[in-house]
């Protein structure tokens, strides 16, 4: 059957459940005054049926028929009802059959399968018309106020409908019945008004849906978001697990309620992708709702779950509640998401990240991940334009796939996001970086590398490893996918290296070199906003910082290491269990990463030995000779800063580090722009000489003239 036919049908429908019930109120206006009786010799003595507006709540006829004297021999019987009466009968008589006839269509009017889906009885559905009528006709508010004997009640109530709707019951106003527990009707109670008395209101969502307007609550639409539709479709592997989810359902129909379906996983783009196709295959369209949405009061929850229910019951929706923030949020949020979820919502997915949440009914909890490696390294194959040549793609792909960790959407974003293919591999490069920046403002500063190879001054061998971990890092894809090296490893996938040294000799300078090179960010990491105080939140803080930089687009300094991979301690009190504790998550959450971490310390021997096992680099930054220092010396300039000849040999055999040459040089710059001048040697000596006793070393003024 068409929509426009059903609407028809339902229209029809309405129209003459409208005239039934415009005929019953108009029999319980108050009658006329009755004609003079016939003698009684000639009629037998009657007695008229009740009229309806005489019926009791419970459906009996009060007072008994007026009989005629014993020593009366004709038998009693009721007369027929006057002409007018016997055609108000006829009418509401073919009113009701016209109403039943237009009820037998399939499907079934809308009042019908209301009251199917809910189990309404027939005096609740007749109920929920009534409250309907005064809606749908304006003109029905002067019945019901005749019906009720008073001009100023012109609204339903239930002691209305009790008197003028067949079969009352007084279970009907229960707040356990559909009418109030579905919220159908809406109870206007102000103060001490009787409950039977209280003015009655149908809800603007199902009024529109006996009107056959079929939309997803306002109310709701405040709250849930319907997420945009995937133009990408799922990876093998993510298909594979939609497939299982909806062998699952398919297994569970006969049951009485459908199990919550779990996703479990860090990336909540693939969670939700996984739910949406699981929902397409079911037909059904899927809503999100935030973790942080949900209400806090218990009696706001508990409106929002029968909202739900009932909206689930009125339209093919799904629930996916983002619950990814529960294991971070407050003790108030996690009670509302217990309470919320305890409630039965239809189909519901909970994404989660890592434990499967604890719920009422049954669940069902599967592992969601991104594409693989290798079907993101096919995804960008097939993104990356068809102009550029197969070796050159092929070599842009295992270096893409290789560092980000991106879904197909974002692939195809990345390597067209206006439908103009990239000319190069920066561009598809600078797209995915900022497509991976990490939200750690609150954990690491943000640092933006600026110095260069050239800007380095190094042993040979220091300079070799940091070689190696650039080259380590672009040739990932093709030692662990290529080669196998994945299938055989299920941690250290990604890299740490060890920057040890004294302070100044270059270490923060070296990974800026490192993030440059490999044109990724560069974060610090702030241990202070990190380490806390309270038991499990240096945890927290530690996973936030960790998921935000899997995506590879980051690199993670750790500078001052020392104070967080410190030395397990043997366990003398609740301190020493917890702070073991820490490091024993960092150790195992270090070595699951699979981004580059860099960790720099002035003492290396208070590093964990575990950590050392860990690390696949040790870089050594060894305090600078004198050749080194005067290489130094001479890159610590940039070109634009005018400076006379300078004796580089003299200030080399000065003993200080990179860092005390880059401050002492800026010093100098800056004694120059106050005179007017170029740097010179004097200022020089003079900045050499306020940096030395900065840090209480001897000078030999001798020396200095």
């Amino acid at each position: 059957m068409s929509t426009s036919t059903w609407l028809d049908d339902n229209q029809r429908y309405l129209a003459a459940s409208l005239q039934w019930l415009r005929l019953r109120l108009q029999q319980m206006a108050p009658a006329a005054a009755p004609a003079s009786p016939a003698p009684a010799a000639a009629v037998m003595v009657v007695a008229a049926p009740a009229p309806a507006a005489q019926r009791s709540w419970f459906g009996q006829k009060p007072g008994a028929a007026s009989v005629a004297p014993a020593a009366t021999t004709s038998t009693v019987l009721e007369a027929p009802p006057p002409n007018s009466a016997r055609s108000d009968l006829q009418a509401l008589a073919q009113a009701a059959a016209e109403r039943e006839a237009a009820a037998q269509v399939d499907p079934p009017p809308a009042l019908l399968l209301l009251a199917q889906r809910f189990g309404m009885s027939p005096f609740e559905r007749d109920t929920l018309l009534l409250c309907a009528a005064a809606e749908l006709d304006p003109e029905i508010g002067a019945l019901f106020a005749a019906a009720q004997g008073q001009a100023s009640r012109s609204i339903p109530t239930f002691a209305l409908a009790m008197r003028a709707l067949d079969e009352p019951a007084w279970d009907a106003l229960s707040p356990q019945r559909p009418l109030r527990h579905m919220h159908f009707i809406e109870i206007s109670q102000p103060g001490a008004t009787p409950l039977t008395a209280s003015a009655l209101r149908i809800d603007e969502r199902i009024l529109n849906y006996l009107k056959g307007l079929n939309l997803i609550d306002e109310r709701l639409l405040a709250l849930v978001v319907e997420p945009a539709p995937s133009a990408q479709p799922l990876s093998h592997s993510q298909q594979a697990v939609a497939d299982g989810v909806l062998q699952h359902l398919r297994r569970a129909a006969g049951t009485e309620a459908l199990p919550v379906i779990q996703l479990l996983g860090a990336d909540g783009a693939s969670k939700l992708a996984v739910a949406g196709e699981v929902c397409a295959a079911v037909e059904r369209r899927l809503y999100r709702l935030p973790l942080a949405s949900l209400p806090a009061q218990r009696a706001e929850i508990e409106n929002l779950a029968r909202l739900w229910q009932r909206e689930s019951a009125l339209l093919p929706v799904a629930l996916y509640l983002d619950a990814d923030p529960l294991d971070g949020a407050s003790a108030e949020t996690v009670a509302a998401f217990h309470a919320f979820v305890a409630r039965e919502l239809g189909l519901l997915f909970i994404g989660v990240r890592d434990a499967p949440a604890q719920t009422a009914t049954a669940s069902h909890a599967v592992e969601v991940r991104k594409p693989t490696p290798a079907e993101q390294h096919d995804a960008w194959r097939g993104a990356l334009p068809s102009a550029w040549p197969a070796d050159e793609a092929g070599r842009c792909a295992r270096l893409l796939a290789g560092q980000f960790d991106l879904g197909l959407s974002d692939i195809r974003q990345a390597a067209a996001p206006t439908g103009e293919p990239a000319t190069d591999l920066n561009t598809v490069w600078d797209r995915c970086r900022a497509l991976t920046r990490p939200r750690l403002d609150a954990l690491a500063q943000r640092i933006e590398p600026k110095a260069t190879w050239d800007d380095l001054v190094l042993a040979d061998e220091s300079m070799q490893l940091l070689r190696q971990i650039v080259a380590q890092v672009r040739g990932r894809y093709q030692v662990f996918q290529d080669w196998g090296y994945a299938n055989k490893m299920t941690r250290g996938l990604g890299l740490s290296a060890l920057f040890a040294g004294e302070s100044g000799t270059g270490k923060t300078m070296a990974a800026e070199v490192v993030a440059n090179e490999l044109r990724l960010h560069l974060y610090r990491i702030d241990l202070s906003a990190v380490v806390s105080k309270y038991i499990g939140e240096t945890e927290k803080n530690l996973r936030r910082l960790f998921d935000a930089a899997e995506q590879g687009g980051a690199i993670l300094f750790f500078d001052e290491a020392d104070a967080l991979f410190g030395k397990r301690s043997e366990v003398k009190d609740s301190h020493d269990r917890y702070a073991n504790i820490e490091i024993n998550y960092l150790l195992q959450r270090m070595e699951a990463f699979s981004g580059l971490a860099i960790l720099a310390t002035n003492m290396k021997s208070a590093l964990d030995a575990a950590f050392m096992r860990r690390l696949r680099f040790v870089v050594r930054f060894p305090f600078p000779g004198p050749a080194e220092r005067k290489l130094i010396w001479q890159k610590s300039w940039p070109p634009e800063v005018p400076r006379e000849a300078l004796d580089y040999d003299r200030l080399a055999r000065t003993g200080v580090s990179g860092g005390n040459v880059h401050s002492i040089a800026l010093n100098a710059a800056f004694m120059a722009a106050q005179r007017g001048s170029a740097v010179t040697m004097p200022l020089l000596l003079s900045a050499l000489r306020t940096e030395l006793r900065k840090l209480d070393k001897p000078v030999n003024e001798a020396e200095w003239r």
